[in-house]
């Protein structure tokens, strides 16, 4: 029986041509609750434009992997030509469960942050990378051990964001909100699926008011084929478009929700609400038997409306920060 108070005699490197299988399989024995295929793998990582295979460092026994972590920083700028230089992520890290206790998991992340440091970077935070982020933070109540690590690695929480599920089975659009839906179209609201042409504007909204990472994720989405009817958009009476709601955003999964959203100075009118359920119809539509999605303010206005809607929490994740001293 190993000793699992030893230190481990593992050797860290970097991503190597041959590593990817191993890495995959390690990943869904370490992480369960957050399992990934070899093609994610791929589409979130090696085909990541920011992606170093330095960055990427993996703990080796022999001619075994136990363990990585991710380290990126940005080469190619979200938007414009702001490349973040001070910001760092540290997307994920695991080690297999039959290698743990030997300190394999400190010395990957430490690894990791000093990688980072080394390309100038002095603020890094887990796990909220856009756009290709695996998960928005960390589940201390799946994942203790890693949350010992992180706080003990001087990692502080900025925020907390919700996951949450809500069933369709049976759903039907409710009533107060198709009256209210109504209300709007009779002042000159209008609700459509996106025309090409719309994309321009859909876009515009999205980039100059919730962030480049949403433009960015719904550009992506539709190059790789998403169809325009997984989304609503919805102009006031001048024609100006002032939100949407979507699905299938993300990795093709027709049930997971969002992104959603609506301009600040039109919330309180019901629109954001309309929006969903346009969303959650189509989805039922679709035969869909759940609609969830991973990142909201559990007590911001939009999580407020998705618990009316019927949404429940099914997990919290911890977004954290570290940054070096000065």
């Amino acid at each position: 029986m190993t000793d699992r108070t030893t230190r481990s005699r593992a050797g860290i490197r970097g991503f190597r041509a041959g590593d990817g299988p191993q890495v995959v399989d390690v990943w869904r024995r370490s992480a369960p609750a957050d399992s990934i295929t070899a093609d994610r793998f791929r589409s979130l990582v090696l085909l990541d434009a920011n992606f170093d295979p330095e960055g990427l460092r993996v703990a080796v026994e022999g001619d075994r992997i136990v363990g990585a972590a991710y380290a990126v920083r940005r080469l190619t700028p979200m938007s414009g030509t702001d490349l973040e230089p001070e910001q760092g992520w540290i997307p994920f890290f695991f080690v297999d469960p039959a290698a743990r206790g030997q300190g394999i998991g400190r010395r990957l992340v430490t690894d990791a942050l000093d990688w980072l440091h080394g390309h100038g970077r002095s603020r890094v935070d887990f796990s909220s990378y856009t756009p290709n982020y695996v998960l928005p933070g960390l589940d201390a109540e799946a994942y203790p051990e890693a949350a010992r690590l992180l706080d003990s690695l001087g990692f502080h929480t900025l925020y907390e964001a919700a996951a949450m599920d809500r069933g369709l089975v049976g759903y039907r659009f409710p009533e107060d909100v198709a009256r209210r839906a109504e209300e709007l179209r009779a002042r000159g609201y209008r609700f459509a699926t996106p025309s090409d042409d719309d994309l321009v504007d859909l876009f515009a909204l999205a980039g100059s008011h919730f962030g480049p990472d949403w433009a960015c994720t719904i550009r992506a989405c539709l190059a790789a084929g998403t169809p325009l009817d997984r989304i609503v958009v919805v102009r006031d009476p001048s024609q100006r478009m002032v939100g949407w709601a979507m699905h299938g955003a993300f990795d093709a999964v027709d049930e997971r929700f969002g992104p959603i959203g609506v301009l600040e100075e039109m919330r309180g009118t019901g629109l954001g609400e309309v929006l969903l359920h346009l969303v959650l119809e189509r989805m039922r539509a679709r035969r869909a038997h759940s609609a969830w999605f991973l990142w909201t303010g559990a007590q911001s206005p939009a999580g407020h409306m998705y618990r009316k809607t019927g949404f429940t929490t099914t997990r919290v994740f911890r977004v954290m920060r570290r940054e070096a001293a000065r």
